[in-house]
């Protein structure tokens, strides 16, 4: 099975060494550990991780191939920002802020990112209080957190500054978009999931308020 996870792994987010496939793997295990305590994610889920939540973060990686620094909002259990920050390990001088306002996530997230030895620094504190901590960022990406016309009212301070969203969506994304664009003028490019015959990746750049 190791074997079979290292190579959707690699599918998803292109070239990656196994000493990164390992850190994903001690994250995920510290990730089951500590849903036992504080409910990380549904229980239906879990049985499914790699699929569910860590090749479908990973497959956020090769869209934005030389950014630097990414910013990931409400970041629950860690997807997919962790993921992400557990991959830039392999990108020199790269670094993931990750931020999440529910303190015991908060300290699940620092534990399972220190131990793997991620380039990462978790925010304890509201999205909309964030952007005062992290002033600028190459890509802003969320997963399940909130319609995209309030979406990108929360990651306007990045993307308005020239940054890139990159929000996972399901089947309801062209009226989601829709909705958006009466409130926001943006480029957009989508890109089929891999992980979901309904799911799509949203990347949206070039953020403008109407």
């Amino acid at each position: 099975m190791s074997a079979e996870r290292f190579a959707d792994l690699v599918s998803a987010a292109g070239p990656v060494s196994r000493e990164t496939f390992d850190r994903l793997d001690g994250f995920g295990a510290a990730f089951l550990r500590w849903n036992a305590r504080i409910n990380l994610a549904s229980a239906a889920s879990l049985p499914q991780l790699w699929e569910r939540h860590i090749i479908d973060s990973a497959q956020l990686f090769p869209l934005a191939a030389h950014a630097k620094h990414w910013v990931d909002i409400g970041s629950g259990g860690g997807f997919p920002g962790a993921v992400i920050a557990i991959l830039l390990a392999e990108r020199p001088g790269s670094h993931a802020d990750l931020v999440e306002s529910n303190r015991k996530k908060a300290a699940f997230l620092a534990s399972a990112l220190g131990a793997a030895t991620a380039p990462a620094k978790v925010h304890a504190v509201r999205i909309e209080e964030s952007s005062l901590l992290i002033p600028s960022a190459d890509v802003v990406t969320a997963r399940a957190l909130a319609p995209l016309p309030l979406l990108l009212e929360l990651a306007a301070p990045w993307l308005t500054q020239g940054a890139m969203g990159l929000f996972h969506k399901g089947r309801e994304f062209a009226a989601e978009i829709e909705e958006s664009r009466s409130r926001w003028q943006f480029d957009l490019l989508t890109h089929p999931s891999r992980t979901s015959r309904d799911g799509v990746i949203l990347a949206i750049s070039g953020l403008e308020r109407r």
